[in-house]
């Protein structure tokens, strides 16, 4: 299938001088995945990195909250990623075996998604470089199921996944089955669930002390409550705030060091617009709020 509209012509951010957007000279890239195949509610993720980065075309590069301006450290946009897609697996060992090259430059990789799934190959690629490191992964959902609809590689089985071989950390949850519950008893597994942590103090410094210096971050936009992030596959009332998210980053961002970075799940509903000869997002503030918390965080991590 087609996509409903063409990719932009200009990466994240729009036309920023090539001295902050060359390959060479960027410290980040931003790495565009608009792989579907397991969704299984809402479809429509692989238009989230276009909408993405569709955008920060429109955004401020400005940041009041860190007095800079991120972009100088150098943003490049990769060409969309693509392989494999015929299956999870393909695409897991295609997706990895492209961005072991880019951290092994020491660049830090920042992956739109698309859907979970895609943070399977971004993991692996990295622990071909670095083995000492924690995963974090803000959902809203356990993502624990051994398989579902007859994949062990569904964006349901994402964290169960990557526990099998890393140490994972898991914020914001608040959806789960019961084969996952048993799971979670039987294997002892600490998460951090919504009802215990919004609006509530302590727990940001708890979660950071559970991670190793060195962490690879995962943030399925379900994780915000939908009232801020209407535009998600599936998603759950309850969740976390715009600024209580932030306070999170900021200091998780202090305290350790980032390695690599995807946000998924964005499930923008396109309309043809009458004014427009393509497809526009119907919700705008959820890719607009995606690109900021990007934005956002490559503000934090250079500024620590």
């Amino acid at each position: 299938m087609k996509p409903l509209w063409k990719y932009p012509q200009r990466g994240y951010l729009g036309d920023i001088e090539r001295e902050f957007s060359d390959f060479e000279k960027s410290r980040v890239l931003i790495l565009p995945v608009p792989y579907e195949a397991t969704t299984t509610y809402g479809k429509g993720t692989k238009e989230g990195p276009r909408t993405i980065i569709a955008a920060s075309q429109n955004m401020e590069l400005y940041d009041e909250e860190t007095d800079a301006e991120p972009y100088k450290i150098g943003i490049h946009t990769l060409k969309e990623f693509k392989e494999g897609f015929d299956s999870p697996q393909k695409m897991i060992k295609a997706l990895a075996g492209k961005v072991q090259g880019f951290f092994s430059l020491g660049k830090l990789v920042i992956a739109l998604g698309g859907e979970h799934t895609i943070t399977l190959g971004m993991v692996e690629g990295l622990r071909r470089i670095e083995k000492d490191f924690s995963i974090l992964i803000l959902d809203a959902h356990a993502d624990l199921r051994n398989s579902y609809e007859k994949t062990k590689y569904s964006h349901a089985c994402v964290a169960r996944r990557l526990r099998e071989e890393n140490r994972i950390v898991q914020v914001g949850i608040r959806s789960l089955s019961p084969e996952e519950a048993d799971y979670i008893k039987e294997k002892d597994l600490r998460l951090f669930y919504a009802q215990d942590i919004v609006g509530k103090e302590g727990w940001m410094k708890e979660t950071i002390s559970c991670l190793l210096d060195k962490v690879y971050l995962s943030i399925d936009l379900d994780f915000f409550d939908p009232s801020i992030m209407p535009a998600v596959g599936t998603p759950e009332p309850g969740g976390l705030g715009w600024y209580e998210t932030l306070k999170f980053l900021r200091s998780l961002t202090k305290e350790r060091r980032i390695l690599g970075i995807d946000i998924v799940e964005l499930c923008p509903l396109l309309i043809q617009h009458p004014g427009s000869r393509i497809p526009i997002p119907l919700d705008i503030s959820s890719s607009f709020t995606a690109a900021k918390l990007i934005y956002k965080l490559i503000a934090y991590i250079t500024t620590r």
